[in-house]
């Protein structure tokens, strides 16, 4: 049977704890006790971990043989704001793929009162991520960042094209487009073999200027074909094709 994998919370040498209301999953849902054994994820290793003491809101392990982690490829999701139910069941399900870091995006179409909102559910999608990723067996969760604008993708490590970041000639910056007339995406992956930025629009797509904004800056546009997909469909989709890809 398959252990269930932790992402601990603290880890000093060999020994790792789960605190507050994630260690209270596990003892008052799931009803853990001392000596059970999990995976624990510790950061850059997953190793087998023994529950040595239960206390309060606190899970204790003594940590044992790593365990092997295969690398998986680097994909950025750069993710226009959306309604937010289905926007989580994106974050979700794209952690679950095994994207590596979501960017949420205030794009022209995001409605006034999501883009305002958007920094309060921001712990929130970090949380929704968390629980993805143990369910999932990865090793950490995605990166979730602070919602930012579309002109302000640079504070958040996403430069142009050719810009001034590490390696920035190796990473394929892709944003989803409705035209026919674009590449398709599988098509515009396959001759790339670096990290990948997939930029996935709001509700109605990027505007006319977004789509200018990201050929200027040096991103390529792309379709997943004829078919007009919900916003969330299109950015799991298009995640599940990237690491495919890139695998």
């Amino acid at each position: 049977m398959t252990r269930r994998r932790w992402i601990a919370d603290e880890v000093r040498g060999h020994t790792a704890a789960l605190v507050g209301e994630h260690a209270l999953h596990l003892t008052r849902v799931l009803r853990a006790e001392v000596g059970q054994e999990f995976d624990i994820a510790t950061g850059d290793t997953v190793r087998r971990g023994k529950i040595t003491t239960i206390s309060g809101d606190r899970v204790e392990f003594a940590l044992g043989a790593e365990q092997v982690i295969r690398p998986a490829p680097h994909v950025t999701l750069v993710l226009a704001i959306f309604k937010f139910d289905r926007m989580e069941w994106a974050i979700e399900k794209c952690t679950e793929i095994g994207v590596a870091r979501i960017i949420p995006v205030i794009a022209r179409r995001t409605d006034t009162h999501l883009a305002s909102a958007a920094l309060k559910r921001h712990e929130r999608w970090q949380r929704i991520a968390l629980q993805a990723a143990e369910q999932s067996r990865r090793a950490a969760p995605p990166e979730i960042a602070a919602p930012v604008k579309l002109e302000d993708l640079g504070s958040a490590g996403v430069a142009p094209a050719g810009g001034p970041e590490t390696g920035a000639a190796s990473v394929c910056r892709i944003v989803l487009a409705e035209s026919e007339d674009d590449r398709r995406l599988r098509d515009a992956l396959q001759a790339h073999s670096g990290e990948a930025v997939l930029a996935v629009g709001p509700e109605g797509g990027w505007t006319d200027d977004e789509l200018h904004w990201f050929r200027e800056s040096g991103w390529v546009a792309s379709s997943l074909g004829n078919t007009i997909l919900r916003a969330e469909t299109a950015a799991i989709v298009a995640a599940a094709l990237a690491l495919d890809a890139l695998r």
